[in-house]
């Protein structure tokens, strides 16, 4: 199988098709290899238009949902970036190359252990990994995020994790319990002043701390 066709294929065909217009996100697609991030055996399925199943009960994103997310999140090469949710560390090396820096924090620590080397092969070198639960936030690198990425579901939006936005900074979450989830960006607008936008509906495996926090309404 020629990868790097079925790359090029990807972004032309899957992700243009969906919306997606910023030139460096699609730069940034060709550019990291989706393979180098996926478990051996689904290799072959890295550039399809599907999840890829991961430990733990997660999963990798389509790569039409993170090409969205990027695109929303409209990252700039200044932008100090908190991700919840390492996953494989595809879409962490995606942030990495389109933003300064990425704070990206697993629970998980089979997850956190296969990224950190999927990155290491990469040389993504201004990614720092933390095993632990982000999900309401992750005071060692606060005080504030220019973005935000929730990389699973969650039932409802809470607090202090959009306290840690920088003002006009912008957080990507998923919202709902199946069957529907909707994904939302919010940016904060003032000190204690929040803008939502609905971007998509789609369905994502929840954070594996989702049920054990309280829940909290914006």
């Amino acid at each position: 199988m020629n990868l790097e066709k079925a790359r090029f294929t990807m972004v032309h065909q899957q992700i243009r098709t969906w919306d997606v217009s910023d030139q460096r996100v699609l730069d940034a697609l060709l550019a990291i290899p989706r393979e180098a991030f996926a478990p051996i055996e689904y290799r072959e399925l890295a550039y399809a238009d599907t999840g890829i199943p991961l430990t733990d009960g997660q999963e990798m994103m389509s790569p039409r949902i993170v090409a969205r997310i990027l695109q929303a999140l409209d990252l700039s090469p200044t932008d100090h970036v908190l991700e919840v949710g390492t996953g494989s560390g595809y879409l962490t090396a995606l942030i990495a190359m389109l933003a300064r820096d990425v704070v990206s924090v697993e629970i998980s620590p089979a997850l956190h252990q296969q990224a950190s080397a999927a990155l290491a092969a990469q040389n993504v070198q201004n990614a720092q990994l933390s095993l632990g639960d982000a999900a309401t936030g992750w005071e060692s690198a606060a005080p504030f995020f220019d973005a935000i990425v929730v990389t699973g579901s969650i039932p409802v939006l809470r607090g202090h994790l959009h306290y840690q936005l920088k003002e006009n900074g912008r957080m990507f979450v998923v919202v709902g319990e199946e069957p529907v989830m909707g994904a939302r960006l919010i940016t904060r607008s003032g000190s204690d002043d929040w803008r939502e936008e609905s971007l998509f509906e789609t369905v994502l495996p929840p954070l594996q701390s989702a049920q054990s926090v309280d829940r909290f309404v914006l």
